[in-house]
C-alpha cells in the first residue's frame, strides 16, 4: 500500500529482456539504505508497485512480468532514465494523499501541458474502458503521484499540478506525446464492479 507521496526519485540501472517473456529491472533507488530496502519488500516504481528480489546498497532489482509490462511504460524505460520512487506504507505514517496500491490499470497519454499560475496543467487521454470511472475532484495516480482530477471530458481529463510536484517528481518532464502510468482510485474501480455486477444479476432475473 502507498500514499502517492514522492519523497525519492531513483535512476534505471538496466531493464533486460527475458527470452520468454518479462524483464528484470535494477534501479538506483534514493532512500534505499535510509528506508532499510530488503529482498521481498514492495517498491512502487513509477506507480508500479513491484517486488525487490535483490538490494545492494542502492541498487534494487525487480522482476517484472508480462501483464506488468503490457500495462505499464515500464518496459519503455532506458538506463539512466529517471523514475519515480515510493516505499510500502509502514503503520503509523501520515497518509496525505490516497490510498494507491501500485496496480496500474493503463498508460495514458499526455496530450497537452500549459502554464497555470506558477503550476502547470497537464490534459491526458482517457482510455477508453476507464472514462466511467474519472471524475472531477476524484483521485487518480500517475507515476504514481496521488493527484486530483481538476476536469474531465468523454476522452480526456486534466490535473493541475503544483511547483513542488513538478520539482519533485518526473511529472515535471514528461512531454505531450509520452504515456505516464495512470492507477484508478481504488474505490471507484470497486464502485464500478459492484454496479456492473448488479445490474447484470438484475437483467438475470437473480434478485
Amino acid at each position: 500500500m502507498f500514499s502517492g507521496l514522492i519523497a525519492y526519485r531513483g535512476a534505471v540501472v538496466a531493464l533486460e529482456g527475458h527470452p520468454h517473456g518479462g524483464a528484470t529491472l535494477a534501479v538506483r533507488c534514493e532512500g534505499a539504505q535510509a528506508e532499510r530496502a530488503a529482498a521481498k519488500d514492495s517498491i512502487a516504481i513509477d506507480g508500479v508497485c513491484l517486488t525487490a528480489t535483490a538490494v545492494d546498497g542502492e541498487i534494487v532489482s525487480f522482476d517484472v512480468v508480462p501483464e506488468t509490462l503490457a500495462r505499464s511504460t515500464l518496459g519503455e524505460r532506458v538506463s539512466g532514465e529517471m523514475v519515480n520512487v515510493e516505499y510500502s506504507l509502514r503503520v503509523g505514517d501520515r497518509l496525505g494523499g490516497h490510498l494507491v496500491y501500485g496496480h496500474v490499470d493503463a498508460a495514458a497519454r499526455i496530450l497537452l501541458r500549459t502554464s497555470e499560475g506558477n503550476g502547470e496543467r497537464l490534459r491526458l487521454e482517457t482510455p477508453a474502458s476507464l472514462g466511467s470511472m474519472i471524475a472531477p475532484k476524484g483521485f487518480v495516480a500517475l507515476d504514481g503521484v496521488s493527484i486530483t482530477v481538476a476536469a474531465a471530458g468523454r476522452e480526456w481529463f486534466e490535473v493541475a499540478l503544483i511547483p513542488e510536484t513538478l520539482a519533485r517528481t518526473t511529472l515535471g518532464a514528461r512531454l505531450p506525446g509520452s504515456r505516464v502510468n495512470l492507477e484508478i482510485d481504488p474505490l471507484a474501480r470497486y464502485t464500478r464492479h459492484v454496479i456492473l455486477s448488479l445490474s447484470k444479476d438484475e437483467s438475470h432475473g437473480t434478485l
